[in-house]
């Protein structure tokens, strides 16, 4: 997620990231700040529930918690040891349990800490605060008691969750109870809105409308989430501009909230850019990856974890690049290096079968330090991308990958998977599961009785794996199935069965590289709605734009804004005939330079993010 450095923003400065401004908040506004006042003492405790230790540490690392006077972390629910000379920094959830702990942690005679500083994650209800006050022993040694307001877990520079791991079930799960839902949206609702009081930006919501079939179909709890879920962040919006100091009081941005049936496909394609295909392919644990380096003593090769984040400059430029761009563009990188580097080329030219003279040595001394650190990093992402590709020659995922967008932008159908599963029997299980929900989203009909079982029984798949093509199919398609069983009456002339496409190619571009066809549907709705194209039914506006921003959006209508691109390489095909490239993909004739992809930046100022089932993309208001 990036951060506005428009006019707009009350925050000012230099640009800063999303993650930097949660990291500062936490850091300055939340633990410097109990350094201040009547407080001496040198060193804190720092008390956290389960929630909050997430989100602190997915924004700093121990070494800022500690430079910020903090010697000791402790877990709220867990019997902790009486520390009556120090003081303490209580950052909790503002619920009803966490309040009786602190309670019982600073009430009476003997409490825990000499004095607290209380900051809660999101807004804390009138009847706890008064429940606090009835406590006279507590009031007096109550630092602080203020609300923070950041509850959501960045995990990047651009990005964010919520924390909702069970929202799908809760929200589609179980139509006739709806109170699980509601409290489920309640949550995220409160969490999103503590990324704009974080954030300083007062947004815009759109949704996605409700769709009724007819008049006689019943909306369900289902079809009605985004709309509950704008109502919830816009209330909780309504509040901070009351109760936030410096909180935008006229719009700075559109925030546009969307559930997952707007794109079930996105979430189950092979996804060709290096960053999800590292993910897909190499079993990692978030960002870290395991790889295997020399061992320094001769023995037999040591395990050795790095972490592929933005603090690598390689990861950085390569994540959103399509495989064989940044396989090709490491070649490139490792071939100028050893080029350029004395080191690496006596070492190279030591590999060949040359004997290394005493200059020899002296130089590749002298240019090791700097050589040592470069060559690791380089080397890593070349060892990367080597297992990759070893990966997808292995379970011949081109072939795969190609059916899967061929199913997509409807180009094929039914039969060729069927065909698909006969001539590979070899197919993993994970990846039949894939290839049959994607079927299931497109061709929700087909996966109905005795036809579904049939497709299922061809792919072998088990029972957990049928479940999850079955709610595939229900998450998106019920609306489709009650088309096809209440359609009116028709003359069908086309004998020829037209196969259903759920994406369009684009227009007036290029395809780089093979497998690069698919796009997310978000891409298209970000760019109608920077060119303010979306239609105003099928994604109304919770708040309508203050008249500055009217006036706003006149002025800029001279100097129309740059048009949203991914970061992601991806192009529409071409007819030029395709020429293999060493590496196994093929590259348009047309296309003589790399494709480097364009920054995901509308003008100044883009959001985009994750939240669970719900994408939410913030723009500017011109």
């Amino acid at each position: 997620m990036s951060y506005s450095d428009s006019d707009s923003s009350s925050y000012g400065g230099d640009y800063k990231n999303f993650k930097q401004i949660s990291r500062e908040r936490l850091l300055y506004e939340m633990l410097r700040s109990a350094k201040t006042g009547t407080s001496k003492s040198t060193w804190k405790v720092l008390i956290m529930d389960k929630l909050t230790v997430k989100i602190m540490s997915h924004s700093c690392k121990m070494a800022d918690i500690t430079q910020e006077g903090v010697s000791l972390v402790e877990d709220i629910h867990r019997r902790r040891q009486p520390l009556p000379s120090m003081e303490a920094i209580y950052f909790i959830q503002p619920t009803k349990e966490n309040v009786i702990m602190f309670l019982s942690d600073m009430s009476g005679r003997s409490p825990l800490y000499k004095k607290a500083f209380v900051f809660f994650s999101s807004p804390i209800s009138r009847e706890l605060v008064t429940h606090i006050k009835k406590d006279s022993t507590v009031l007096p040694r109550i630092g602080a008691l203020r609300e923070m307001n950041l509850e959501y877990f960045a995990i990047d520079s651009q990005g964010f969750v919520t924390d909702d791991e069970r929202a799908l079930e809760e929200l589609f799960g179980d139509e006739e109870n709806s109170r699980r839902g509601d409290a489920c949206l309640n949550v995220m609702a409160s969490r999103i809105a503590t990324v704009f009081a974080s954030l300083r930006e007062f947004p815009l919501v759109r949704y996605r409308a409700a769709k009724s079939l007819d008049t006689m179909t019943m909306t369900t709890f289902s079809d009605l989430i985004p709309t509950k879920l704008a109502a919830g962040v816009w209330n909780c919006l309504m509040k901070y501009k009351q109760s936030i100091e410096n909180f935008p009081q006229t719009e700075t941005c559109d925030l546009l909230i969307l559930d997952r049936s707007v794109d079930q496909v996105a979430p189950i394609i092979h996804e060709w850019t290096y960053d999800a295909i590292c993910r897909d392919l190499l079993n990692m644990e978030g960002n870290k990856y395991v790889h295997e380096v020399p061992s320094k003593t001769g023995g037999p090769p040591e395990k050795k974890e790095v972490l592929l984040e933005e603090h690598d400059p390689l990861w950085l430029e390569l994540r959103h690049a399509h495989i064989a761009d940044a396989s090709e563009r490491l070649h490139e990188k490792m071939t100028s290096f050893i080029s350029k580097n004395k080191a690496a080329q006596i070492q190279h030219s030591a590999r060949d079968g040359g004997e290394l003279s005493t200059k020899d040595l002296q130089k590749m001394v002298q240019a090791l330090p700097q050589y040592s650190d470069q060559i690791d990093k380089l080397s890593l992402h070349v060892e990367i991308a080597g297992k990759i590709n070893k990966i997808i020659r292995e379970l011949r995922l081109r072939e795969l990958g190609q059916l899967e967008q061929d199913l997509v932008f409807g180009d094929a159908g039914l039969k060729d998977v069927v065909k698909f599963f006969t001539t590979n029997e070899d197919v993993t299980r994970e990846n039949k599961l894939r290839l049959l929900m994607i079927l299931a989203a497109i061709y929700p009909e087909k996966f109905q009785g005795e036809k579904g079982q049939n497709i299922m029984k061809l792919a072998r798949l088990q029972s957990d794996d049928i479940t999850a093509v079955n709610n595939m199919r229900l998450l998106g398609g019920a609306s489709d199935i009650k088309k096809s069983s209440t359609g009116a009456f028709s003359l069908k002339f086309d004998i020829n069965k037209k196969k259903r496409a759920v994406r369009k190619d684009r227009t007036g571009e290029e395809q780089t590289w093979q497998l690069s066809r698919f796009y997310p549907m978000i891409e298209e709705l970000i760019e109608k709605l920077g060119k303010k194209e979306l239609p105003k039914d099928d994604y109304p506006c919770m708040n309508e734009p203050s008249p500055t921003v009217h006036a706003k959006n006149q002025s800029a209508a001279i100097s129309q804004p740059p048009v949203a691109h991914s970061m992601r390489s991806r192009r529409t095909p071409t007819w030029a005939r395709p020429r293999n490239s060493d590496d196994g993909y093929s590259r348009c004739c047309c296309c003589s330079s790399l494709h480097r992809p364009i920054g995901f930046i509308i003008c100044r100022f883009i959001i985009s993010c994750t939240v669970d089932l719900f994408l939410l993309i913030l723009l500017p208001v011109w």
